[in-house]
């Protein structure tokens, strides 16, 4: 039977949890997510945990944040003071941002407090820091 090695096209349903348990994703009742294992399209844990998998194989992953979204970083965190905070946008805890960066990219933030001098934000992906818990099942290896 065929199992999965990088670059193989690849469809598989999924659910990732944190540890505590608690649910931050699923394709469960919707299509099975399709991809090239190997290609940086998913985080390298997932891609690692697919090899060998046969179709119809389920089995159980965890993944540590340096093979996730990294550990969290202190430095992804910058308090702006809030009269250089564009006058379009009314701050509010929580709210999510894009930035737009000197090269032309952009970077997604958060507003993870305020005041009434500064707002601070939060550039670290939402589960960095976190060990990730994915149950796997291979639907297909697409040909």
């Amino acid at each position: 039977m065929a199992q999965v090695k990088s670059g193989d096209k690849v469809r598989v349903h999924y659910t990732g949890k944190l540890e505590n348990g608690d649910q931050f994703d699923s394709s469960q009742g919707s299509e099975p997510l399709e991809f090239e294992v190997g290609s940086g399209q998913v985080i390298k844990g997932f891609d690692d945990g697919l090899i060998e998998m046969a179709v119809g194989e389920k089995k159980s992953i965890t993944i540590q944040p340096d093979d996730a979204y990294g550990q969290r970083r202190e430095d992804f965190i910058m308090d702006v003071p809030l009269k250089e905070f564009p006058k379009n946008i009314k701050p509010e805890l929580g709210q999510e941002l894009e930035l737009n960066q000197p090269d032309g990219s952009s970077v997604s933030v958060k507003i993870v407090d305020l005041n009434e001098e500064h707002v601070r934000l939060d550039a670290n992906h939402p589960l960095a820091g976190e060990v990730l818990i994915f149950e796997l099942e291979l639907v297909e290896i697409v040909t």
